[in-house]
């Protein structure tokens, strides 16, 4: 059975989510400080995080850095800011989804769903190679030669569907739709950031070629090494 974390100070809210994923069937635990969050996640782990921004004794930010620098387990923020950076700090700190308060308790189930989903998907065995560049989904790596680097979730995504479709463009508005749920979490911003910090690590593993190519106007492609 997944388990899921609850982390909301919001007692009423806290309960409601609570019961409608009972009643979905998974096991649920509800923590309503941010640093009791933190104690907790040393030594239990999740299949799913729900979790606030705003908290007393840490913040969700603290708690996804935390969560970020021990494991992958999928994270759904959610807060009642509404502001562009806050969606964009949490999704490139490694948050999964994003909700806005207030939201349905239903959409909420439905989110946790479609991200264990993906989660799922990621973690069956899956390898896309593209020369001497290979990417393996199951363990959220990129590998050059001896080399290789870790990704997030998102950055598994972003690279698999440029590099299974080479010289491709694809606009931001395409990468949003085929690699989130729900649109309205991200921004063109958000994903320069993550395309941003993907080209980063993969120029660390092989600085003699750019394999992420931006083109103006457009979008971006994913160009092979030329064999």
């Amino acid at each position: 059975m997944s388990h899921v974390l609850i982390v909301e100070d919001e007692s009423h809210l806290a309960g409601l989510e609570r019961d409608y994923l009972l009643n979905a069937g998974f096991e649920v635990t509800v923590i309503h400080r941010g640093d009791e969050a933190l104690v907790w996640l040393q030594d239990n782990t999740p299949t799913l995080v729900v979790l606030d921004l705003m908290l007393p004794g840490a913040d969700g930010l603290d708690i996804c850095r935390a969560i970020r620098r021990s494991g992958d387990v999928p994270i759904i923020m959610t807060t009642a800011k509404v502001e562009e950076v806050d969606r964009l700090i949490g999704l490139e700190l490694g948050a999964d989804d994003y909700m806005c308060k207030p939201f349905s308790l239903r959409e909420l189930v439905a989110r946790v769903k479609a991200v264990l989903r993906r989660f799922e998907a990621l973690q069956k065995p899956q390898t896309t190679d593209s020369g001497a560049l290979t990417l393996q989904a199951e363990s959220a790596t990129v590998r050059f030669g001896e080399q290789q680097v870790e990704l997030t979730m998102v950055e598994v995504n972003l690279l698999n569907l440029l590099m299974t479709h080479p010289r491709q463009i694809f606009s931001r508005d395409q990468i949003i739709d085929r690699i989130y749920d729900d649109r309205r979490v991200v921004s063109d911003r958000t994903i320069d950031s993550h395309i941003k910090k993907l080209r980063k690590k993969l120029l660390n593993l092989n600085a003699e070629h750019d394999y992420i190519h931006s083109v103006y106007g457009a979008g971006y492609r994913f160009q092979p090494v030329l064999e």
